[in-house]
């Protein structure tokens, strides 16, 4: 896995907490089902701040390239991750 970046970030501090986010969202998420920040924060015990940031890390290419797609029902937004496309 390439490595994380940001003004604050300090890899001694950051990166194993990090790492384990986005193999935790990575996990539930293969399988490309849509799903609120909500479930998947409440899913992987992770806070949806970085649920969400760890999904706009996965569009990057040192982390995959995935495809993030969302969609709005009434008012709430769903994300669906589609691995390797």
């Amino acid at each position: 896995m390439r490595t994380f970046d940001g003004v604050d970030y300090q890899p001694e501090l950051d990166f194993v907490r990090l790492k384990g986010q986005m193999e935790r969202i990575y996990n539930l998420m293969q399988d490309e089902q849509f799903r609120t920040l909500s479930l998947i924060a409440t899913i992987t015990g992770d806070p949806e701040s970085s649920v969400s940031a760890q999904l706009r890390n996965f569009r990057k290419a040192r982390f995959g390239g995935h495809i993030v797609n969302r969609k709005r029902v009434d008012n709430t937004w769903y994300y669906q991750l589609v691995v390797g496309k």
